[in-house]
Formats: C-alpha cells, structure tokens, sequence
C-alpha cells in the first residue's frame, strides 16, 4: 500500500514537472523575448517624434532646391554682368553638379560608415559657408569655383532622406515621403520671390546671401533629430540604438516590444563594390540609369524653360521683342534680365510640382514603385516633345505645369524605390551612388537647355 502511494505520488510529481516545462516554453520570461529595429518602429508607430523628422529633414529640399534654383535665375544676372557666352552659362551649372556627382559616392561611403547625421550636418555647414562665398566672387572663375564648392555640400543632402526612410513605418513611407515634395516647392519658390523682389534693385549677390538663412536654422534644428538606430545596431552600437528607440517611443507616447533588441552586426558596411554583388547589380545599373534620366528630364525642364524665357526662343502667337545683344571678345552675349511675365510663368510652373502628388501617392500604394516610375517617365517624354508646338504664353505655361508636375513624380518614386531595395548595411552607399549618377544627368541637361540653341 505504502509503496503504490510512493508511486502515485511519484506519478504526479512527473505529470507537474512536465506541465511546468510546457508552460515554461509557452511563456518564455521577457529576457528571452527579442526583436528587431523594423519590429521595434513598427511597434512604436507615427507619431510625435516623425511629425518633427518630416519637418526637419524634409527641409533639407528647401535648401538643396534654393540652390539648385539659384543657377536658373541668376544666370541672366550673371551673363550680363560677366558678358558671358551660352557655354560659359552651361558650365557653370555642369560643374556644380560635377562636384555634387564625386561627393555624392563619398557621403554615401562616410554616412555608411560613421553616420547619416554627421553627414547631413558637416554638408550643411560647408555648403552653407561657399555659399555665403560666392556672394563676393570678384570673376567667373571664382564664381564657378565656388559654386563647386556648394555643389559638394549639397551632396550629402540625400543622407536626410535615408535617415527619414529608417526611422519612418513602412506603410507611411508611400505617403509621406512624396508629400516631402512640399518643401522642394517651397525652396524653388521661394527662390523665384526673392528674385523677383531682389535682383532688380540690390542684384543677385544679395538674393545669394538671403537666400542661405534657411541653412542657418536648419543647422540650429538638427539638433532635435538623433542618430539612425538602424545605423548604430549595423556598427554594434545596440545601447545607443535601444536609447534612441525609447526617446522616440516616448515622444509618440508609445513603448518598445518586450525583450531585447537583437540584430547581427554588419562587419563589412558601405563598399560600393557590394552594389555589384551578384544580388545587387542588376537593381544597381537599372537604378543608376533610371536616375540618370529622372536628373535630365528634371533640371532639362528647369533650365529649358528658363533659357526660353531669357531667350525669347518660345514658338508663341504673342511673343515680346527680341532680346538685346552686347558684343563680347568671342561671341555674341544675350543679355536679358527676367521681367514681371518671367517670373509669373516660372512661378505657376513651379507650383506643378505638387500638383502630381496626390496622384502619385495613391498610384505608388496601389500599383507600386516600378510601373508608376516607367508610366510617369513615358508621360516626360510625351511633354518634352509637346513644348515644340507653336502654342500662346499661357499654352506654354500649361504645358511646363504639367512637365514639371511630372518630372517631380519620376524624382518622388526614384527616391522611394532606392531607399526600400537596398539593406541597412549598403543603404547610404547605394542611395549615394545613385544620387552621384543623377548628377551625370544634371552634367548634360545644361548643355542640351544652354549651350545648344534649345
């Protein structure tokens, strides 16, 4: 009797100790729970803290746009004061975009390797300096010197858009990342305003120097933005990853995943030769390519319009006097400053940037990247080949609303695209690399739109 109670005893004991270790392996302990950084931003979800990153880091395109657009409206101030012949114009546009195509290749390498935040902020400070320079250039050459020198810091522009895609959900990133087109219209604006109000009475070396007060208070705002954590898990740095995850969760009034954030460390970061690995490099040389066009057919369009403008070159019913020519020691130089009509069409132009957008939004999230990339590039092509009708001033205006609103569309998606193919580790290189072959596309534009007679 006594031996078959030992035994039931012993019987139930077994069946406990089998249940506790079922139990054991349902409910692991918060210690053996882990996540990853896409798991934890998920989780985290919008709130807060992306409101103020779109803000911030998305007004990076006010500044890259402000600088950009200087180079169209500046350059019949500058042809008339220099007496400059139409490829020493192109050149100068060429060259800047020479400088902003090797940086790009190096940011991308630094940002890979030390952080996208120190990148975005050490260009921001350079460019902000020659800038503020080529407002005293005392010739051409010091001018295109300079400007160069403001291309390079504008390379590393690209590194805010890669930090924004990291810290943002993925099912915002199709929406909001294309409404960061606002600030792009708000920099080539703005631009074309201060033209307007500036140039005539104090000229362009003074538009130059209030145009960089938007690069003063970013510089003074990027403080509130903390470094990319999936940067610092890709260089072993988890504490600071999981530190900068509360802030953020914080903020959003949100809270991390249970457990620890565990993510393998990536020994070997931004090598531009693993753009070419076997599974890369067919994305790789699409991608390159399909930048190479959108930077064309977007700064074509800028500076076509510009030049015909400048030129009177437009094909219209109502067209104004030809400009006046000033003799120079080689050829004829074109001097013709932007008058009130101009402007107003640059204006309403420029405005068709974010007219796309919604449009674009909605088709990026219902038929994805690539067909909205080969549908709104098909469209470029139509549009460049419509500017050749003979057409009226307002038919003109119309028909570079709709390009401009277009080429704007081909720049959103590129961008989206190249952020989301490539992994943490080869992100920044990749988006480097890609921004530096759209810049061989702002190389050609000047001297198709410039220096050929458009």
């Amino acid at each position: 009797m006594f031996q078959k109670q030992n035994k039931d005893e012993q019987l139930v004991s077994a069946i406990h100790l089998e249940e506790f270790d079922q139990e054991t392996k349902k409910s692991p302990s918060p210690e053996d729970k882990t996540y990853t950084i896409e798991e934890a931003v998920e989780t985290i979800g919008f709130g807060r803290f992306h409101i103020l990153l779109f803000l911030i880091m998305g007004s990076t395109s006010i500044v890259e746009a402000t600088e950009i657009m200087l180079l169209a409206v500046v350059s019949p101030a500058i042809r008339c004061e220099w007496r400059l012949s139409d490829w020493q114009v192109a050149l100068v546009t060429t060259m800047v975009f020479l400088g902003f195509m090797v940086c790009s290749f190096i940011s991308g390498f630094v940002a890979d390797r030390y952080g996208r935040w120190k990148v975005v902020f050490g260009c921001f400070i350079w460019g902000l300096y020659f800038s503020l320079l080529t407002s005293f250039s005392p010739s051409y050459g010091w001018f295109v010197f300079l400007r160069v020198m403001v291309g390079t810091g504008v390379s590393g522009h690209s590194q805010g858009f890669v930090l924004k895609t990291e810290f943002m959900p993925a099912k915002y990133r199709s929406s909001l990342l294309p409404l960061a087109t606002i600030f792009w219209l708000i920099g080539s604006l703005l631009v074309i305003v201060l033209a307007f109000a500036i140039i005539p009475s104090f000229g362009w070396r003074w538009l130059i120097r209030i145009s960089t007060i938007p690069s003063i208070i970013l510089i003074v705002l990027f403080k509130f933005i903390p470094e990319s954590a999936r940067y610092n898990v890709s260089a072993g740095n988890t504490k600071e990853a999981v530190k900068t995850l509360e802030h953020i969760a914080k903020m959003n009034r949100s809270s991390l995943p249970e457990g620890r954030l565990v993510e393998p460390i990536v020994e070997r970061r931004g090598h531009f030769l693993d753009l070419m690995d076997s599974t890369y490099r067919r994305t790789t040389l699409i991608m390159w390519y399909s930048w190479v066009v959108t930077s064309f057919s977007y700064y074509g369009a800028i500076l076509a319009s510009s030049e015909l403008l400048e030129r009177k070159l437009l094909c219209v019913t109502n067209a104004d006097h030809p400009p006046k020519v000033l003799n120079s020691d080689s050829a004829p130089c074109y001097c013709h400053m932007f008058g009130t009509s101009e402007y107003y069409t640059m204006l309403i132009s420029t405005l068709g940037e974010i007219a796309f957008v919604p449009v674009n939004i909605l088709m990026l999230n219902v038929f994805g990247r690539r067909f909205c990339l080969a549908l709104s590039m098909a469209l470029t092509g139509v549009f460049f080949l419509l500017l050749n009708i003979c057409t009226t001033s307002a038919g003109f205006t119309a028909l570079l609303f709709i390009l401009r609103s277009l080429v704007s569309a081909n720049f959103n998606t590129v961008y989206i695209y190249t952020a989301e193919v490539y992994p943490t580790s080869i992100r920044s290189v990749g988006m480097g690399a890609c921004t530096a072959c759209s810049r061989l596309g702002g190389m050609i534009a000047p001297f198709i739109a410039q220096a050929s007679g458009v």
